[in-house]
């Protein structure tokens, strides 16, 4: 049986990066944005229903995110009928991943874990987090957002504090050398867990 282990962290948090580092020591990462991705893209399982129900979020066969965000944008009950279209895909999506498979922990990188109450179906829950400043800084860095545009991000999300306090598991990543040395730390605790359960 796998250990399933979440993984959040708010914007400019590093989860990418802490993603990639449980993936090196062998555990196996399920992404859910880009499973969102797969399944916008050209042939995808989202793109037929979503035409259906909204025939102008469409471009080049693939669903568009900027069309879909005009969207709600203009009709608030949108977002409602876009998540009933999607979620259970995603959810057949993360369904597949565990059926397939075959690492001792199994890690679901879901950038709203909290919010969305996914916490609940999981063993474990680790939070990335950094100084406020050094966020703000590597998202900033990244140019593909205003300041303005960062905090409402950060608004919609569960406090950095609150993640913190209601995870299993805290990985500061404020260098890659002790990010890396945390996650080791963390899964060995986890793989003696599991040995001795």
């Amino acid at each position: 049986m796998s250990f399933k282990l979440g993984l959040t962290g708010s914007i400019g948090m590093g989860k990418s990066t802490t993603a990639k580092l449980l993936a090196d020591e062998g555990c196996a990462v399920w992404d859910a944005d880009a499973a969102v991705h797969r399944l916008y893209a050209p042939g995808g399982l989202a793109v037929a229903p979503m035409q259906a129900a909204f025939p102008d979020a469409i471009e080049n066969g693939a669903v568009s995110r900027d069309r879909l965000k005009a969207i709600i944008m203009a009709d608030p009950t949108a977002l409602k009928r876009i998540e009933a279209i999607v979620h259970p895909l995603v959810g057949q999506d993360r369904a597949d991943f565990i059926a397939q498979a075959a690492a001792d922990i199994l890690v679901f990188d879901v950038p709203l874990m909290f919010e969305t109450g996914g916490n609940r179906n999981m063993d474990a829950v680790l939070v990335v987090s950094a100084p406020e400043d050094v966020q703000r800084a590597r998202v900033l860095a990244r140019g593909t957002m205003t300041e303005a545009q960062f905090e409402a991000i950060k608004a919609k999300q569960t406090p950095d504090a609150e993640k913190r306090e209601r995870a299993d598991y805290v990985v500061i990543t404020d260098t890659p050398e002790h990010a890396k040395a945390q996650v080791q730390a963390i899964l060995a605790k986890i793989r003696k867990g599991m040995a001795d359960a």
